[in-house]
């Protein structure tokens, strides 16, 4: 059973492919916004993976967070979770994320524990559907 208090710490270096400039949400070479967020969900995704059951995993439903601080190519970036809340399949995560020089942003995360097969049952159906509108 997930208990509130478990902590995730991931690291990452910050190079092009990070960027607000690849990334096309910004035209500066420094940590993208996008990338922070996606930090974020798989510190908090991966904190929790091993207390599932086989064949459960998480998925992120909402988050809410703030950029305040730029970080330069070959930054070092933290992120580190704590899960605050627990309702029954809902996770409720708080991120913080670091890089050489001080804290850079930091928020609130939501994620739903999902049963992966059922989850993509749901995808494959959605695929299917492309398929057939496309006239395969």
């Amino acid at each position: 059973m997930i208990q509130i208090g478990i902590k995730g710490k991931k690291v990452a270096k910050v190079s092009e492919e990070y960027t607000a400039e690849h990334l096309l949400s910004g035209l500066l070479p420094v940590f993208a916004t996008p990338a922070l967020v996606a930090l974020m969900e798989y510190t908090c995704s991966d904190s929790v993976q091993g207390e599932l059951d086989e064949g459960l995993g998480t998925v992120g439903s909402s988050i809410n967070c703030s950029h305040i601080s730029p970080s330069p190519i070959g930054s070092t970036i933290t992120c580190e979770s704590e899960l605050i809340e627990v309702d029954r399949r809902r996770l409720v995560f708080r991120v913080r994320a670091f890089d050489d020089f001080g804290e850079i942003g930091g928020g609130e995360h939501e994620r739903f524990i999902i049963d992966n097969a059922r989850f993509m049952l749901k995808v494959n159906e959605k695929r299917a559907a492309l398929g057939s509108a496309d006239g395969e």
